[in-house]
């Protein structure tokens, strides 16, 4: 890889350094394996038809609460070795390497029939890690290439950015989905692979244009610290070896009664507990005074809502895709839909009004929502969805599992996921910007880190509520969750008069 650091004259694209364009396809083709991926994960683990896995909802939702909880979890330690062994530029394209041998791996029985099992949990390892180590980088570098740039043409070039992710979201079901549903599972899997190693090519040919952005650079590339964090990273990755063998032989001897379900609770429960002490700490003993320890506290419960946020969102790779599979009538004018499609709806609606909500902020001027009443609204109107969902669910005629031509309209689905979109404007945008303008200055780095930790948690959460589709009739499993989260929304709507006083003028 070229690690040119000279700017080449002229090189900008329409206003923005031509580095954008590089990370712009790095990304789209990045998230175009993963959301391809994604749409098929728990449709081939439940398959038992045509060459999947043949699991029950319980574990194959568990399993899929776990890979999506750790690829956001991983981001921390990803951001670290970034930061201090690899740089950000190299931590990328490692990361993209990972996984695109991640998806190869879970399209390996294409050509070794009989290694669907193991292949499977390695290509879902590798995702998690090789995930960890691009996902937070790349956004870094786009940071990077505008570091003295004005802040409208910063906002500029990351609103590109995300398009790229949005465009990769949108075509990752449509094609993965397609040769997987129609041809072959692990074929569907493979295509997201040849993404990511397109991502890849491109990415390694215009390193020249990133003007230095992503590389080691000061203190820490100095090699005597470049050394000691590698020692850490080594001793931490042997770390978690030992724990995992440890862990795998007490289950294998019987000593512990190890499950996949039973494992993902305890790592929720875990993360909960956690959360709590280290907030609590900071909050005693790393603020310095009560503004601080009020704005922290307020990041908190941004944490919390986001959590519950996503534990609701992110149920449409999950539960909602099994109710698309199984109780829809995917029939559009005599042709069937593949059940990955419906996936690329939010992608779409966010292409589509994203620029609408932006433009509604900034006319609303001075009557802008504040931060609570935002995660409010959020919250609420992701419930909304969800009583849509479960409200449709109320017309599914009995025998509609062994038939889904008989199932409910395509168009609940839809509208959930407007919903769901404009819940996702509301809040998401709201929350990364509110923690980096609450956190102490000294504390940023660990504060984005628990903002994070709340989208692991939920992601984690909505596979479980998954493993419960089959034990509960949907209608009833939606309501539950809209209540859930209608409820806090409205606990965040109440008590925003007292919230934004915690704040301290931060808006």
């Amino acid at each position: 890889m070229s690690t040119s650091t000279v700017p080449t004259a002229g090189d900008d694209v329409f206003g923005h350094p031509r580095g954008l364009m590089t990370l712009f396809f790095t990304e789209l083709w990045e998230r175009f394996g993963y959301y391809g991926m994604r749409a098929l994960l728990i449709l081939y683990m439940t398959d038992a038809a045509r060459g999947g896995l043949g699991m029950d909802t319980a574990i194959s939702g568990a399993i899929y609460g776990l890979f999506t909880f750790g690829v956001y979890a991983l981001a921390l330690p990803g951001g670290w070795i970034a930061d201090r062994v690899l740089g950000q530029r190299r931590a990328v394209f490692v990361g993209g390497v990972i996984i695109a041998a991640g998806y190869y791996s879970l399209g390996l029985p294409l050509v070794l029939p009989g290694s669907e099992i193991w292949s499977f949990y390695l290509g879902l390892s590798l995702v998690v890690v090789g995930t960890g180590l691009l996902k937070p980088n790349v956004s870094a570098i786009v940071g990077g290439l505008y570091e003295n740039d004005a802040p409208a043409r910063r906002d500029a070039g990351f609103s590109i950015f995300y398009m790229g992710i949005n465009i990769g979201a949108f075509l990752g079901p449509l094609i993965c989905g397609w040769f997987a549903e129609r041809v072959d599972w692990h074929l569907g899997f493979s295509l997201a692979g040849i993404g990511m190693t397109l991502g890849l090519i491109q990415y390694a040919r215009g390193l020249h244009y990133l003007r230095g952005a992503g590389e080691l650079a000061g203190e820490a590339a100095e090699p005597a610290r470049v050394a000691v964090a590698s020692k850490q990273l080594g001793a931490g990755l042997v770390a978690a070896i030992v724990l995992t063998a440890a862990l795998a032989g007490l289950s294998m001897m019987g000593a512990i009664n190890l499950t996949i379900l039973g494992f993902a609770q305890a790592t929720g429960a875990i993360v909960v507990v956690v959360a709590i002490i280290y907030f609590a700490s900071v909050i005693a003993f790393g603020c310095h005074d009560a503004v601080e320890r009020q704005r922290v506290f307020v990041i908190f419960l941004l944490f919390l809502g986001a959590a519950m946020f996503w534990s609701g969102f992110e149920q449409a790779g999950s539960s909602m895709n099994i109710y698309a599979r199984d109780l829809t009538d995917r029939t559009f004018f005599g042709w069937e839909v593949p059940t990955t499609w419906l996936q690329s709806v939010n992608p779409v609606f966010i292409i589509l009004l994203a620029p609408v909500v932006g433009l509604l902020w900034i006319r609303l001027g001075a009557r802008n929502p504040s931060i609570p009443l935002k995660f409010g609204m959020g919250l609420i109107l992701l419930g909304v969805g969800f009583l849509v969902l479960a409200w449709g669910a109320l017309y599914v005629p009995e025998g509609a599992a062994a038939n889904p031509a008989v199932g409910v309209s395509m168009t609940w689905l839809v509208v959930t996921y407007f919903f769901h979109t404009v819940g996702e404007l509301a809040l998401s945008p709201v929350g990364l910007s509110s923690v980096t303008k609450l956190s102490p200055n000294r504390l940023v780095g660990q504060m984005m880190g628990t903002w994070f930790m709340g989208a692991a948690l939920g992601n984690l959460v909505a596979g479980l509520i998954a493993s419960r589709i089959e034990a509960l009739p949907p209608e009833q499993l939606f309501t539950v969750v809209a209540s859930i989260v209608v409820g806090a929304g409205f606990v965040f709507v109440l008590f925003s008069p007292l919230i934004n006083r915690m704040t301290h003028g931060v808006k």
